[in-house]
């Protein structure tokens, strides 16, 4: 692309990032009549959300649904012309393959921790139940600012709750580690509730009363979208477009500089853009290349933000070779257990239209990697399919080769949410906040979800709007400068 020069007028934002944050930051931004460029390095927008296909039948490459029951993703995808295609899973009956057997996944639980130990027979073993029964008459353990989730709940409920209930919910969510994960960062209703409570189980139960009553719970916990949710990015980037965006793919940002007290110079794919303001959307690792010459105290918080990698393998089966495979959405697998695979989705099972496409075709996923695995992920796509295989005729009886297999690989895909990591992000906001007309959102701050990754885009367009409009006060009545100094 020849050097060209994009003067701003007032209100020009420039969004750095094309995946779901982004994208969602450059749709409210032109909801609120700001022009708008967003510029994305690879070339393709969306991020982790990646549909593709596989004999034939679409399918998610990678995430694959949305939390329902916050408002975000799927208010976004009726906002982007889904609203026919949204679809709740199928059915919703999962599995934990552990101690041998596929078991039917516990109920009464929060991302694992159970409120009563009632629904865990044949999954804990009987010194495991009898240990979560001694929650009621211990001592209050406190949880202080922050506390690793598996700390915690083995301090009051035993390690056999975290190794074989805990460790596989968390571990699908974030591909993280129990022992490390801040449970005020990944599981902060729980982590409210246990500051009220002196039982562990107590504030599980007030956890589950509270869902129970809130406006949402009667409806689907989950969404997904007919042709995958990978397709939501394209829809979302094709309104920003029919809005007089502009989005730009195969253009790294490598610079990011400050022009003055209100402006911004933003040098990507031989363009040189001015902005009033600029959203940084971005994977930690990247927002801390951008922000080091102008936030470098943000920049080195971000830089210490930790990722995880993994790998999905969707393998087709033919329906008629497939008859072993068990009811139900797929199963979760507890580290603990040594299993090479950490979970796998029937997909044709979880989603109707992926039957639809083809009826006569069963297609399933599987995933591996967990925070700190380097060895299984070093494999080729052969030995991760071979491996995948292997794993899914112990759980399932499933012996037969696939049609088609595929192998999508998630290098850093995952942001870590260890211990102090709420505390983290406070400082990098505070950081970012005292620059006017900045502002950062994504996966690496409130949450790794769709839901959490959009509200995350929303708070920083509040932020921008804020500064925006502190700007033009400002330049109607010049009494004093906007903010201090240029970062620190």
């Amino acid at each position: 692309m020849r050097e060209e020069e994009t003067r701003a007028g007032a209100g020009h934002v420039v969004v750095i990032g094309a995946g779901i944050a982004g994208l969602a930051a450059a749709h409210r931004l032109l909801e609120r009549g700001t022009r708008v460029t967003v510029l994305e390095a690879s070339g393709r927008v969306g991020g982790k959300l990646l549909p593709g296909e596989i004999a034939g039948v679409r399918v998610d490459l990678g995430a694959e649904s949305m939390l329902a029951r916050r408002p975000e993703a799927v208010d976004l995808a009726r906002a982007a012309g889904l609203a026919g295609r949204l679809q709740p899973p199928a059915t919703a009956t999962a599995a934990l393959w552990t101690r041998g057997a596929l078991r039917p996944m516990p109920k009464g639980h929060v991302m694992g921790v159970p409120g009563t130990a009632s629904a865990l027979s044949g999954v804990l073993s009987e010194e495991g139940l009898a240990r979560i029964e001694r929650d009621a008459d211990l001592p209050r353990t406190e949880v202080g600012d922050d506390v690793a989730v598996g700390e915690y709940v083995a301090a009051r409920l035993g390690r056999e709750v975290v190794d074989r209930l805990v460790e596989p919910l968390l571990g699908g969510v974030y591909a993280g580690d129990a022992y490390r994960i801040s449970m005020r960062s990944a599981v902060p209703q729980l982590f409210e509730a246990a500051r009220a409570h002196t039982s562990l189980t107590e504030a599980v139960r007030a956890v589950q009363d509270r869902t129970a009553a809130a406006p949402r719970s009667g409806g689907p916990v989950f969404m997904g979208i007919a042709g995958g949710v990978g397709t939501l990015p394209a829809a979302v980037a094709a309104s920003v477009r029919s809005r007089g965006g502009e989005i730009v793919t195969g253009a790294p940002v490598t610079e990011l500089r400050r022009t003055g007290p209100t402006g911004w110079r933003v040098v990507a794919g031989g363009r040189v853009l001015e902005a009033d303001a600029v959203v940084v959307a971005v994977p930690a690792p990247a927002a801390a290349g951008l922000l080091r010459a102008e936030v470098p105290a943000a920049a080195a918080e971000l830089a210490a933000v930790e990722y995880a990698s993994m790998a999905l393998i969707t393998l087709a089966y033919r329906r008629s070779e497939a008859a072993a495979l068990p009811e139900g959405s797929g199963f979760l697998v507890p580290p603990v257990d040594g299993r090479t695979i950490k979970a796998s989705t029937f997909a044709s099972r979880k989603w109707g239209w992926i039957a639809e496409e083809d009826p006569d075709l069963v297609v399933l996923r599987t995933s591996v990697g967990r925070y700190g695995e380097t060895e299984v992920l070093g494999r080729d796509d052969d030995a991760l399919v071979a491996a995948s295989r292997h794993d899914l005729k112990a759980a399932t009886g499933l012996d037969a080769a696939p049609v088609a297999a595929r192998v999508t690989r998630w290098a850093d895909g995952l942001p870590q949410y260890p211990v102090g990591h709420h505390a983290r992000v406070a400082r990098i906001r505070e950081h970012v906040g005292k620059v006017p007309g900045l502002a950062v959102c994504g996966a690496a701050y409130d949450g790794v979800g769709i839901p959490a990754s959009i509200a995350s885009a929303y708070a920083a367009v509040d932020q921008i709007h804020g500064d925006l409009r502190a700007v033009r006060e400002l330049t109607a009545h010049p009494v004093q400068s906007l903010h201090g100094g240029a970062g620190e």
